[in-house]
Protein backbone atom coordinates (compact mmCIF):
# COMPACT_ATOMS: atom_id res chain seq x y z
CA UNK A 1 0.00 0.00 0.00
CA UNK A 2 1.26 3.60 -1.04
CA UNK A 3 0.34 6.38 1.02
CA UNK A 4 1.21 9.93 -1.04
CA UNK A 5 0.86 12.94 1.06
CA UNK A 6 2.10 16.33 1.22
CA UNK A 7 4.32 17.84 3.68
CA UNK A 8 6.12 21.54 4.33
CA UNK A 9 9.69 20.44 3.27
CA UNK A 10 11.40 21.77 0.31
CA UNK A 11 8.02 23.34 -0.73
CA UNK A 12 8.67 26.76 -2.95
CA UNK A 13 6.98 28.51 -5.80
CA UNK A 14 4.99 31.80 -6.04
CA UNK A 15 2.02 32.55 -4.28
CA UNK A 16 -0.96 34.78 -4.61
CA UNK A 17 -2.86 35.86 -1.87
CA UNK A 18 -6.87 37.32 -2.52
CA UNK A 19 -7.96 39.18 0.80
CA UNK A 20 -10.94 41.14 1.05
CA UNK A 21 -10.42 44.68 2.15
CA UNK A 22 -14.16 44.66 3.80
CA UNK A 23 -13.63 43.95 7.76
CA UNK A 24 -9.92 44.96 7.20
CA UNK A 25 -9.04 44.97 10.93
CA UNK A 26 -9.41 41.17 10.82
CA UNK A 27 -8.11 40.58 7.04
CA UNK A 28 -4.75 42.63 7.84
CA UNK A 29 -3.92 40.34 10.51
CA UNK A 30 -5.09 37.29 8.77
CA UNK A 31 -2.77 38.19 5.69
CA UNK A 32 0.48 38.78 8.05
CA UNK A 33 -0.20 35.37 9.43
CA UNK A 34 -0.56 33.88 5.75
CA UNK A 35 2.85 35.84 4.86
CA UNK A 36 4.94 35.15 8.15
CA UNK A 37 3.58 31.21 8.24
CA UNK A 38 4.54 30.88 4.31
CA UNK A 39 8.02 32.66 4.70
CA UNK A 40 8.68 29.96 7.67
CA UNK A 41 8.49 27.23 5.16
CA UNK A 42 11.12 28.60 2.26
CA UNK A 43 8.85 30.54 0.72
CA UNK A 44 10.81 33.75 -0.57
CA UNK A 45 8.84 37.26 0.19
CA UNK A 46 9.56 38.00 -3.32
CA UNK A 47 7.02 35.14 -4.25
CA UNK A 48 4.43 36.23 -2.50
CA UNK A 49 1.83 38.67 -4.27
CA UNK A 50 -1.12 39.98 -1.84
CA UNK A 51 -4.25 41.13 -4.00
CA UNK A 52 -6.22 43.05 -1.80
CA UNK A 53 -10.18 43.41 -3.32
CA UNK A 54 -13.29 45.36 -2.21
CA UNK A 55 -14.74 42.83 -0.34
CA UNK A 56 -15.48 38.70 0.10
CA UNK A 57 -18.03 38.79 -3.10
CA UNK A 58 -14.79 39.94 -5.37
CA UNK A 59 -12.24 36.92 -4.08
CA UNK A 60 -13.63 34.62 -7.06
CA UNK A 61 -13.23 36.78 -9.59
CA UNK A 62 -10.10 37.91 -8.92
CA UNK A 63 -8.57 34.52 -8.11
CA UNK A 64 -10.24 33.53 -11.25
CA UNK A 65 -7.80 35.89 -13.34
CA UNK A 66 -4.92 34.55 -11.28
CA UNK A 67 -5.42 31.55 -11.66
CA UNK A 68 -5.84 32.07 -15.41
CA UNK A 69 -2.51 34.17 -15.46
CA UNK A 70 -0.53 30.46 -15.10
CA UNK A 71 1.91 32.93 -12.85
CA UNK A 72 1.60 31.25 -9.55
CA UNK A 73 1.56 27.75 -7.71
CA UNK A 74 -0.88 28.14 -5.76
CA UNK A 75 -4.01 30.53 -4.71
CA UNK A 76 -5.14 30.74 -1.48
CA UNK A 77 -8.20 33.50 -0.24
CA UNK A 78 -8.81 35.31 2.12
CA UNK A 79 -11.24 37.18 4.62
CA UNK A 80 -13.82 37.98 6.88
CA UNK A 81 -18.14 37.63 6.78
CA UNK A 82 -19.55 38.57 9.88
CA UNK A 83 -22.73 37.72 10.31
CA UNK A 84 -25.25 40.86 10.37
CA UNK A 85 -28.87 41.12 11.19
CA UNK A 86 -30.06 40.58 7.09
CA UNK A 87 -29.87 37.20 5.16
CA UNK A 88 -26.79 39.26 2.94
CA UNK A 89 -24.42 36.88 5.50
CA UNK A 90 -25.79 33.78 4.09
CA UNK A 91 -25.93 34.83 0.59
CA UNK A 92 -22.51 36.33 -0.16
CA UNK A 93 -20.93 33.04 2.16
CA UNK A 94 -22.55 30.12 0.16
CA UNK A 95 -21.41 32.52 -3.02
CA UNK A 96 -17.71 32.88 -2.56
CA UNK A 97 -17.43 29.78 -0.93
CA UNK A 98 -18.97 28.28 -4.14
CA UNK A 99 -16.56 30.27 -6.43
CA UNK A 100 -13.31 29.46 -4.59
CA UNK A 101 -14.28 25.61 -4.40
CA UNK A 102 -14.96 25.69 -8.48
CA UNK A 103 -11.60 27.31 -9.09
CA UNK A 104 -10.13 24.42 -6.33
CA UNK A 105 -11.65 21.45 -8.38
CA UNK A 106 -11.08 22.90 -11.67
CA UNK A 107 -7.99 24.51 -11.56
CA UNK A 108 -4.79 23.47 -11.93
CA UNK A 109 -3.09 25.06 -9.02
CA UNK A 110 -4.42 24.49 -5.83
CA UNK A 111 -6.76 26.90 -4.67
CA UNK A 112 -7.39 27.24 -0.72
CA UNK A 113 -10.06 29.05 1.39
CA UNK A 114 -10.04 31.14 4.48
CA UNK A 115 -12.91 33.43 4.68
CA UNK A 116 -13.93 33.73 8.23
CA UNK A 117 -17.70 33.02 8.65
CA UNK A 118 -18.46 34.56 12.45
CA UNK A 119 -21.24 35.55 14.14
CA UNK A 120 -19.73 39.29 15.60
CA UNK A 121 -16.53 41.00 15.08
CA UNK A 122 -14.82 39.52 18.07
CA UNK A 123 -14.97 36.46 17.36
CA UNK A 124 -13.47 37.01 14.02
CA UNK A 125 -10.52 39.13 15.92
CA UNK A 126 -10.44 35.78 18.00
CA UNK A 127 -9.88 33.73 14.83
CA UNK A 128 -7.18 36.00 13.01
CA UNK A 129 -4.75 35.67 15.44
CA UNK A 130 -5.81 37.07 18.91
CA UNK A 131 -6.64 33.52 20.92
CA UNK A 132 -7.70 30.97 18.63
CA UNK A 133 -4.95 30.68 16.45
CA UNK A 134 -5.13 32.64 12.94
CA UNK A 135 -7.04 31.13 9.81
CA UNK A 136 -4.31 33.16 7.30
CA UNK A 137 -1.28 31.02 9.06
CA UNK A 138 -4.09 27.78 9.15
CA UNK A 139 -4.84 28.47 5.39
CA UNK A 140 -1.13 28.78 4.12
CA UNK A 141 -0.27 25.54 5.55
CA UNK A 142 -3.00 23.72 3.70
CA UNK A 143 -1.84 25.39 0.65
CA UNK A 144 1.70 24.55 1.48
CA UNK A 145 0.60 20.98 2.01
CA UNK A 146 -1.54 21.16 -0.93
CA UNK A 147 1.15 22.11 -3.16
CA UNK A 148 3.52 19.66 -2.33
CA UNK A 149 0.80 16.91 -2.97
CA UNK A 150 0.13 18.50 -6.40
CA UNK A 151 4.00 18.03 -7.24
CA UNK A 152 3.66 14.29 -6.71
CA UNK A 153 0.24 13.47 -8.12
Amino acid sequence: MAIIQGDFTNVHGKVAIVVSRFNEIVTQHLVDGAVTTLMQFGIQKEDIDVYWVPGAFELGYTAKKILDSNHYDGIMSLGAVIKGETDHYAMIINQVTSAIMQLDLTGKIPVTFGVLTTEDIDQALQRSGLKSGNEGSSTAQSLLEMMSLSEKL
